[in-house]
């Protein structure tokens, strides 16, 4: 898998998941005290971090494969 064929895979998937957890959130009445105190801002960007950090991660996870795969091609 190259880079780019990564960073479509996680967009699809992070789109998917925003798509599926909004209505689902939306009617939640637990939601309801986190908006009420301002908190559910401070959900929202630690799981937003969280996915930043994961995706970042897996790019250059990838980028050092990828030069590795490259450094053993061109050793044999």
């Amino acid at each position: 898998m190259n880079s780019k064929s990564i960073r479509h895979y996680l967009l699809l998937n992070i789109t998917w998941i925003m798509l599926c957890i909004l209505p689902l959130t939306s009617q939640a009445q637990g939601l309801d005290f986190l908006r009420s105190t301002g908190k559910i801002y401070t959900v929202v960007v630690v799981i937003a971090i969280i996915f930043i950090g994961l995706a970042i991660y897996l790019i250059r996870l990838d980028n050092k494969l990828t030069k590795l795969e490259n450094h053993i091609k061109n050793e044999q």
